[in-house]
């Protein structure tokens, strides 16, 4: 649910899309009335049990709350369960940092600014894999977005490119942009004309499926730059295109193929250090989830081993470019969790039950 936050936290460090905020209430004259009414304790015993609770990451974190947690749009929110006012009401906010090169050196600088007393602030890990987070931020994007305004495609794709590429200045890129197209000259990379944004077929491609991902429905296809598509359309494009064969993709069952898709895309979520020929491998030694590509050493006679056998490979057919590994990697996500608002609003509760 969105809050307006009276102490926001500084997160402009950290690279768009690797942060998801999560805000959900809870209602303190529930959880006080099974400590006081139930179990029959004290309201200084109770006041101490409560203080020292901490939600699980699924409690702070699910789309749909249970009692004593719900969401609520309303600037004046009242629980559903007992019909207790706002001054009850204390609000958890979450912060999920994806773990990586990108978000190591801004999380460990937000950490060390932190207040650390009263455990005001809590740090929780969880193991994920980088699949699930391409999910949970496809998620995250779908909700920002209003599909039945026009100029959700060019916003879709600008987070997007965000996401890929962290380091560009997409504000200055996408400042009074029109139109994204394909372009029909560049191999890699994108530029500006005018009120048009020219992408690499590549990075054309995977917006497209982005699009899709994000607007798709059983009964119509998804809606893309291109036209409302199918799978089949959408698969036909991405062939026809040289985008498949450019990430290794072979295979001709439609669900085979996209499945292949969703790793390819899912498998780079560090995307601004990783290149399409890479091979990649996850190296976790310092604590974080660090996308490196692996160094191939070769000495005379394997140099020389190579050139015959390419010599050979010339007389035969064309060779062939060598797939992307595809695989998925594992992530580790840091949850913080803003416990300010739940303490103070403990303390003013407790008065009242104490009084």
């Amino acid at each position: 649910m969105p809050a307006t936050k009276k102490r926001e936290l500084d997160l402009k460090e950290f690279p768009p899309g690797t942060i998801t905020e999560y805000t959900t209430l809870v209602c303190l004259a529930c959880i006080f009335d099974i400590f006081t009414k139930q179990l029959g304790l004290a309201p200084r015993t109770a006041f101490s049990e409560v203080k020292r609770h901490t939600p699980t990451i699924e409690e702070l974190t699910s789309r749909t709350a249970t009692r004593p947690y719900f969401d609520s749009e309303e600037k004046s929110p009242h629980c559903p369960y007992c019909g207790s006012a706002k001054r009850w009401l204390a609000r958890f906010d979450t912060f999920c940092i994806e773990g990586g090169k990108t978000t190591d050196r801004p999380r460990r600088a937000l950490l060390k600014k932190l207040p650390r007393t009263d455990e005001q602030f809590l740090v929780i890990e969880k193991k994920s894999d980088s699949r699930a987070v391409f999910f949970e931020w496809l998620d995250t994007l779908r909700g920002n977005l209003d599909l039945d305004e026009e100029s959700w495609l060019i916003d879709a794709t600008r987070m997007y490119l965000e996401r890929r590429e962290p380091k560009t200045n997409w504000d200055e890129a996408f400042e009074e942009l029109r139109a994204v197209r394909r372009s029909s000259r560049l191999n890699e990379g994108w530029e500006r004309d005018g009120a048009r944004l020219f992408l690499a077929p590549s990075l054309y491609s995977e917006a497209l499926l982005i699009q899709y991902l994000v607007s798709r429905s059983h009964a119509h296809g998804g809606l893309t730059l291109e036209g409302r598509l199918t799978l089949m359309d959408l698969i036909r494009r991405l062939r026809y295109s040289g985008y498949l064969d450019q990430i290794g993709v072979t295979e001709r069952e439609p669900g085979e193929v996209f499945e292949k898709l969703i790793d390819h895309l899912a498998s780079t979520h560090e995307w601004s250090s990783v290149s399409i020929a890479a091979k990649r491998k996850v190296s976790t030694g310092s604590g974080s989830d660090r996308v490196t590509a692996t160094k191939k050493v070769t000495s005379k006679n394997s140099t020389k081993k190579a050139a015959q056998k390419s010599s050979k490979s010339r007389k035969g057919k064309p060779v062939q470019p060598e797939p992307d590994a595809i695989s998925t990697e594992p992530v580790k996500l840091h949850y913080l969790v803003d416990r300010r608002d739940f303490l103070e609003k403990v303390k003013s509760v407790y008065a009242a039950y104490a009084g």
